[in-house]
């Protein structure tokens, strides 16, 4: 796999989508699936589900991704095949960063002002954007083709 989709996740991060967002939208870039749906679905679980300390904006774009993928599209296809890629993402990411919780990865509330004020002091979007670029990779890595 190249390294184009986690950098695309990391620009469009940059350019002012979200994490969510971000990942998503890589994801789907890679895979040519095109939706105007696509990144909006993704805004509400981006800065950890609405800033609410919820699971990692980037792991849940990822999780996302692959239900673009592997999800089903009606009641009698199996769920086996996405529940197992989504549960090995989870696990690939926490065993690298020790957490998919966003406010366990960050070490602030960023529904406070002072969490806010804290992300941008410590410069924790370095961190985020390493987020993105490493649940983009992974949850493609998993993905069949």
């Amino acid at each position: 796999m190249s390294e184009q989709a986690p950098q695309r996740a990391v620009e469009l991060f940059k350019s002012g989508f979200y994490c969510a967002e971000s990942v998503l939208l890589a994801i789907a870039e890679e895979r040519g699936i095109q939706s105007d749906l696509i990144p909006k679905i993704a805004t509400g679980f981006c800065s950890g589900i609405s800033r609410t300390g919820g699971m990692c904006g980037a792991v849940s774009g990822a999780i996302m991704g692959i239900n673009l993928a592997v999800g089903r599209s009606s009641p009698t296809e199996s769920i086996e095949l996405c529940y197992s890629l989504t549960q090995k993402l989870i696990q690939e990411f926490e065993k690298q960063h020790g957490s998919s919780n966003c406010q366990k990865l960050i070490g602030c509330d960023l529904n406070t002002e002072a969490g806010q004020h804290y992300f941008m002091e410590h410069n924790l979007m370095e961190q985020c954007l390493q987020y993105a670029a490493d649940a983009t990779r992974m949850a493609l890595a998993l993905m069949p083709e």
